[in-house]
């Protein structure tokens, strides 16, 4: 078996060599790269279950109603190509992993599609669609089996081509009255709901872990120190400190001779230049800035104001009670409305009297919350707040400012 080479950010092509190489190559042979993401694969080992359930209730609905079918081989053909199409679609699903190709996809559709027609042409001729249909009902449950292998759009669309088709027909042949208006709505509602809700769950899920994820990357902020990079700007300069590693080595070795020729120069310039920047970058940006710019929820809502750089000065308890409330306020819903924004401005320091080396320093904090009334605040902001420092509050409208004081060390001490 060969293996790509990999090539590194001066464009030399670099081969695994020994114990490391083997290990690499290892690691990814056992990785499954089709595991489900964000740990639905759950969810739909749960869904697959109720939509077995529901089958197993379905055909003994099925076998109760046998003597009373005209033509039952059409609805026995119905309930054999539905459990083809869960048994199929469980296990192709533990297969291919957290994507359904679409092929298949459009298979599993084709036999939920057929056995509907033949369940409604073996009870055609009952003239009441509600009391008499057993696997089309059920293959509106089917759908929860590859919930979450495709998207929530196109689950839903199958869902309500499904619904549409089934009241159609309801209304073609039914003959709609009080006494048989019940099963046909009960019917309707027991074959479409199920892809609805389940698509809910699955999609409030899935931004529910996104969330806490995001929380969990932005809480590693608070234990930076005061002028630091980022996560993101922390994996650049690994690759830029190996690309530079690799070119000295190169040259202390002699593989590379001197004078470097124009290309290797010009790379050796780039790496160099891209350093500069970072280390310049690093001198600026401190853990709140990373803390805001680099989460996805907090960078479309939150602004900073920070000149001084002064929320360096923070404590770890500080900080984290700081972002804490930062951001609470920027999650009280669901999802966060485009309308409510979060400002923040630390400083400039406060005269305090004192200018001694040994004396605390005062670093007011003001945050303006705006598309949230007080009362909307959980009583755990207070709490975090409470953290950081003294603080007030004032409201005006849907708008709720804070004011807080802080006591941070003076970093003449250090």
């Amino acid at each position: 078996m060969s293996y790509l080479p990999d090539e590194n950010t001066l464009g030399v092509i670099v081969t695994p060599k020994g114990k490391k190489a083997a290990e690499t190559r290892s690691y990814a042979s056992t990785e499954n790269p089709h595991r489900a993401s964000l740990g639905t694969a759950f969810i739909g080992i749960g869904a697959a279950l109720v939509a077995g359930l529901s089958a197993i209730y379905g055909f003994a609905w099925f076998i109760a109603l046998w003597p009373q079918y005209s033509t039952p081989v059409p609805a026995l053909m119905s309930w054999l190509l539905l459990i083809i199409a869960l048994a199929g679609g469980f296990v192709v699903s533990r297969v291919v992993g957290d994507r359904l190709p679409t092929w298949i996809f459009a298979v599993f559709l084709s036999f939920l599609a057929c056995s509907v027609v033949l369940d409604l042409t073996a009870v055609w001729d009952k003239n009441d669609i509600g009391s008499y249909a057993t696997s089309s009902l059920t293959a509106g449950m089917a759908l929860l089996v590859v919930i979450t292998l495709r998207g929530s759009l196109e689950i839903l669309v199958a869902d309500a081509v499904l619904g549409i088709a089934l009241l159609t027909a309801i209304l073609v042949n039914s003959d709609l009255s009080p006494d048989n208006l019940a099963p046909q709505v009960t019917a309707l509602a027991f074959t479409v709901l199920p892809g609805v809700i389940g698509v809910l769950v699955v999609h409030g899920f899935r931004r529910m872990v996104q969330v806490e994820l995001d929380r969990v990357l932005v809480q590693s902020t608070v234990s930076a120190p005061r002028f630091a990079v980022g996560m993101l700007a922390s994996e650049e300069l690994a690759r830029l400190d190996l690309a530079a590693e690799e070119l000295l080595d190169s040259v202390a070795t002699g593989r590379t001779p001197l004078p470097l020729r124009p290309r290797t120069a010009s790379v050796a310039a780039s790496l160099a230049t891209e350093l500069r920047l970072h280390l310049i970058e690093g001198r600026r940006e401190t853990w709140l800035y990373h803390a805001v710019t680099e989460s996805e929820m907090l960078g479309k809502s939150v602004t900073l104001t920070d000149k001084g750089s002064l929320a360096g000065l923070l404590d770890d308890n500080q900080r984290d009670g700081l972002l804490s409330a930062i951001w609470m306020l920027v999650s009280e819903q669901s999802k966060p409305s485009a309308t409510r924004t979060v400002q923040v401005q630390v400083g400039p320091i406060a005269p305090t009297g004192e200018s001694a080396i040994g004396q605390k320093l005062l670093v007011p904090i003001e945050i303006t919350s705006t598309g949230i009334a007080k009362n909307r605040v959980d009583a755990s902001t207070w709490e975090a707040l409470r953290r950081v420092g003294r603080y007030s509050d004032t409201t005006r409208d849907a708008s709720v400012k804070i004011d807080v004081e802080c006591l941070v060390d003076n970093p003449a001490d250090v």
